[in-house]
């Protein structure tokens, strides 16, 4: 049974930096892209970032490029994303997916597997 499990979320103050972990088990993890996706209250899903099977490539949506950096450790099933310079926009429970693929995807009905999110909320 695939579980993606993240953690790391919680409630910030603007400009402040958190780093999100997701772990993965019951899959080979190296077989998989990961992604971060986003949904805000009353708002649709929305991609963040994904980072290929090695790490080598990695793709960010424009709202969270500079400030949000994504990498992995095959080793220990875990991919993390690292948020920095939050702004109040950014509240969201973050969720994590697996996309079996030697590449990457910005789609989210790409994904095979996903987390059940971590929430992130930015005060003002």
């Amino acid at each position: 049974q695939v579980q993606l499990v993240e953690s790391g979320g919680g409630l910030v103050q603007i400009g402040d930096s958190l780093t999100l972990s997701c772990v993965g088990s019951g899959l080979t993890f190296d077989d998989y892209a990961m992604g971060w996706f986003r949904q805000a209250p009353g708002k649709e899903r929305e991609f963040v970032s994904t980072i290929s099977w090695g790490g080598s490539r990695t793709i960010y949506a424009d709202t969270v490029k500079g400030r949000f950096t994504v990498y992995r450790n095959n080793a220990r099933n875990t991919v993390f994303l690292q948020l920095s310079s939050l702004r109040p926009e950014d509240t969201a429970v973050y969720y994590c997916a697996a996309y079996r693929s030697k590449s990457v995807s910005t789609v989210e009905t790409d994904y095979d597997y996903w987390g059940q999110g971590t929430q992130v909320a930015v005060s003002s």
